[in-house]
């Protein structure tokens, strides 16, 4: 009937806003350049979006707008995530690295001792140590 046509009417303009929506798993098998280019793409198609808020036209349009933000909001996010995993190879093997790849932690815990530091004893305390053992008592059961 009638009320079936308008159903298949909304999920198709539904599934026309979901088209732009861009799924990360594809995101992640792309090249920084095609990121990039995407994103150029994205922002361009942003811009008409908004210019055509301005003067005034559908609905949908409108609700596009949001759906192209989250998309170069992944865009971005997975763009920086591959870069940082990058850099983070890079500098695996050597003796420092960059501050931004480095644990966070609490600043406390970053200007603790190491474990190894906080063990060692000075020439002092090994002598009174091995001269002064603990004494064990037997005690009465």
């Amino acid at each position: 009937g009638v009320q079936g046509d308008g159903e298949r009417q909304r999920s198709g303009w539904r599934r026309e806003a979901a088209m732009v929506k861009i799924k990360v798993h594809e995101l992640r098998s792309q090249k920084k350049q095609e990121l990039l280019k995407k994103l150029d793409e994205l922002k361009n198609e942003l811009g008409q979006l908004r210019v055509s808020k301005v003067t005034g036209s559908g609905q949908s349009k409108l609700a596009k707008i949001k759906v192209v933000r989250k998309s170069i909001a992944r865009v971005l996010t997975v763009y920086n995530q591959t870069t940082k995993a990058k850099a983070r190879e890079m500098f695996a093997d050597q003796r420092f690295q960059p501050k931004d790849l480095r644990e966070k932690k609490t600043r406390a815990i970053r200007r603790r001792l190491t474990e190894s530091q906080a063990a060692k004893k000075t020439a002092k305390q090994l002598k009174r140590e091995q001269n002064f053992p603990l004494r064990r008592y037997a005690v009465r059961a």
